[in-house]
């Protein structure tokens, strides 16, 4: 069992995929080739965004978005100490400064009621992440970004770093298109992945939006002609032509990984660990299941040994990792991120994950489950 099965999935479409590759290099249009805008305009039309600007990552997306906004030394940037250290990273690439704020207990995004008491006035934008899938409480978030904006007189923009996101639904509307920009990460094991890396941002402002087309090919607004420091941050277009086919079997992935996951839901709501909370305004694409344990340690070495593959994902949050230490966050600083690191862990999810595979999982989780429940009846 693999944790996210992408061979399966490309065996299913492999010969959409090799037809749409050997279609690149027939016409041999490696760099921004017809394929990119044919895909940026598809992923606008999902979205029901009027602009989509491809490029190289999603740590890309996230920077480009912020070089949009010309964040400069000394801004600060609101968001989570829990997640992946792109989010933060860009932002100390520009010399700014990350503000951590804590996340919630249930869906593990950012706390929204406390992110009102680290806005200052040198809050330039604000970056919630849509983590495991889930949409963070954007409306929420982007009203408190409209309030201070005005009080301080400088707007404040909302930038969703939508990486494990794409497809999810908030209040009706699509994640990575709920605030001013979303940045989208298409790197092979999302949800919407590409074999190698990718990424795209979703953007409601036109003059953002051809600010962010020049940035990505070193300023330029024509051929040698550079009206921004830019740099160089394109999608292959054969990335773009197998993003292509995969957009069209997209939505029917979903439906089954979110199958996988009341499956895994209803079969380990009674085994001494705790599943993911999904609000009832928005879905999940769950770009992972994670579930939580105060025995992780002694579970994740079981499942292992019963060849379940796990991962963990974030054993440490980004206000304690050394990088950010001349920020002078201390341990106890964001408690509820420090204890979730301490007990998440994720089980195999993906849309080509069998029923047997899917068994196996459930019974390996069930089996050490009753032996730690045991152990603590006996301590």
């Amino acid at each position: 069992m693999r944790f996210h099965e992408l061979r399966a999935q490309y065996l299913d479409y492999k010969e959409e995929i090799n037809f749409a590759v050997q279609h690149v290099f027939d016409s041999c249009e490696f760099i921004m080739g017809k394929e990119v805008f044919d895909f940026e305009n598809e992923l606008a039309q999902y979205l029901n965004c009027k602009n989509v600007i491809s490029c190289g990552s999603g740590t890309d997306a996230l920077l480009l978005a912020l070089m949009a906004i010309d964040i400069k030394p000394g801004d600060e940037i609101i968001t989570t100490p829990f997640t992946f250290i792109a989010t933060a990273e860009v932002i100390c690439l520009l010399g700014a400064t990350p503000v951590f704020v804590d996340i919630q207990q249930d869906s593990y995004n950012i706390d929204v009621s406390k992110i009102e008491e680290k806005i200052t006035l040198k809050t330039r934008a604000i970056i919630p992440v849509s983590l495991f899938g889930q949409p963070a409480d954007m409306d929420e978030i982007n009203a408190l970004a409209v309030e201070y904006g005005a009080r301080l007189g400088n707007k404040i923009y909302v930038i969703e770093d939508a990486a494990q996101s794409l497809g999810a639904l908030y209040k009706g509307k699509k994640s990575a298109n709920l605030s001013d920009m979303g940045c989208m990460s298409f790197f092979p094991s999302k949800p919407l992945g590409c074999y190698g890396d990718g990424g795209a941002i979703a953007v409601k402002d036109d003059n953002l939006a051809e600010k962010i087309k020049s940035l990505r090919v070193h300023g330029q607004t024509k051929r040698y002609y550079h009206q921004y420091i830019g740099f160089n941050c394109r999608l292959d277009t054969i990335q773009a032509a197998i993003l292509r086919v995969k957009l069209k079997y997209f939505d029917e992935e979903l439906k089954r990984r979110s199958r996988i996951a009341t499956y895994y839901h209803d079969s380990l709501f009674n085994c001494n660990v705790i599943l993911p909370t999904i609000k009832s305004d928005r879905t999940s694409v769950y770009a992972q299941y994670s579930i939580r344990s105060r025995d992780r340690d002694q579970v994740i070495d079981f499942l292992r040994k019963t060849s379940i593959p796990v991962a963990v994902h974030y054993s440490k949050p980004l206000h304690l990792q050394a990088c950010f230490r001349y920020l002078n966050y201390r341990e106890g600083d964001m408690p509820v991120a420090e204890k979730i690191s301490n007990e998440i862990f994720s089980i195999p999810m993906s849309a080509f994950i069998t029923e047997s595979q899917q068994n196996d999982v459930v019974n390996s989780i069930r089996k050490i489950s009753a032996t730690v429940c045991q152990d603590e009846r006996i301590n």
